[in-house]
């Protein structure tokens, strides 16, 4: 593993870490990555202890940070809804001072933002934000990973988005933005992302070069592009009405919608995904389909996060 680390640094949303960091991030999942597939020990957090808190259900982010640790030879802790005193009036505080006296780090998957701040500011041990109703950065940085083997370098180019506004938009926004990445986004006008977090991604677009769009188009978006994301119409503890599947139903990525990417332009999804709503099933299985190889990078990156950050 390279010399670059985060020692003790949280990752709660995605503009805690500079360009720099995220390509040393990026660089140490392909290292891990590699010795994996090498048969190569890489036992870096032997003793090491992770607590996971899961307000929601998973399936990615518990095993990849579970199986990770035992990789890096640590142990991952489950912690369910009703495996602590949250759910009896114990305090956020509290908890994430009695977890870091025991535990090296601690992610949090939750549903409220707030919790995984107040986690961070009181635990004393890194916290990393599996989900929370507002950011993904977990995603967005393996994301990063799968756009880096499959395009190369990140700056120039572009990555269309098309969907709902949403804690994943929010973290590619700012993923992206910090790399210079391109980004295309078309959202229906009621279901746009956070004003608060496009104003942050425009100022961090303006020091990398980045280009933000944001239109009501999906083929606006979606022309020449190198890349094109999709998520489902409703995340985790968002209402799914008729109001919002109306919305968004022009919004499914079809390969009429592919066709207007570039010849070579991959389709992401963060998964779980429902074939025929936010994306039609011959996209989701096709060739230019790279959704598999987001969910595996999941398990390297969030080793990379895991090495760089546990003292």
């Amino acid at each position: 593993m390279n010399g670059f680390n985060l020692r003790g640094r949280s990752i709660v949303v995605d503009s805690d870490l500079s360009r720099e960091e995220i390509h040393g991030l990026i660089e140490t999942a392909r290292d891990l990555k590699l010795k994996l597939r090498r048969g190569e020990p890489h036992a870096y957090l032997t003793g090491k202890t992770l607590a996971m808190i899961f307000q929601k259900p998973s399936t990615r982010t518990r095993v990849a940070f579970e199986v990770g640790m035992t990789h890096l030879g640590g142990h991952a802790l489950y912690l369910g809804p009703n495996d602590l005193q949250l759910n009896r009036g114990e305090t956020i505080e509290d908890t994430a001072q009695v977890l870091g006296r025991y535990c090296d780090a601690i992610m949090a998957r939750v549903f409220a933002h707030g919790d995984v701040e107040r986690l961070a500011a009181h635990a004393g041990v890194p916290v990393y934000n599996g989900l929370s109703d507002m950011y993904h950065p977990t995603q967005a940085l393996a994301d990063l990973l799968t756009l880096t083997e499959k395009l190369g370098p990140l700056a120039g180019r572009t990555l269309a988005y098309v969907g709902a506004g949403n804690n994943m938009l929010h973290s590619l926004l700012l993923a992206g933005a910090t790399v210079g990445l391109h980004l295309r986004v078309a959202t229906p006008p009621a279901f746009g992302p956070t004003p608060e977090v496009v104003a942050v991604a425009k100022g961090l677009a303006r020091r990398s070069g980045s280009r933000l769009t944001l239109t009501a188009d999906p083929a606006e978006a979606a022309a020449d592009a190198d890349a094109v994301y999709t998520d489902v119409v409703a995340s985790m503890g968002e209402a799914d009405t008729p109001e919002r599947r109306a919305a968004l139903a022009p919004y499914q990525v079809t390969e009429a919608l592919m066709a207007r990417a570039c010849p070579d332009a991959i389709f992401m999804h963060c998964l779980p995904m429902h074939r025929g709503e936010e994306a039609a099933a011959e996209v989701a299985d096709g060739p230019r389909s790279v959704i598999f190889d987001q969910a595996e990078n999941r398990l390297h990156l969030h080793k990379a996060i895991l090495a760089l950050t546990v003292r």
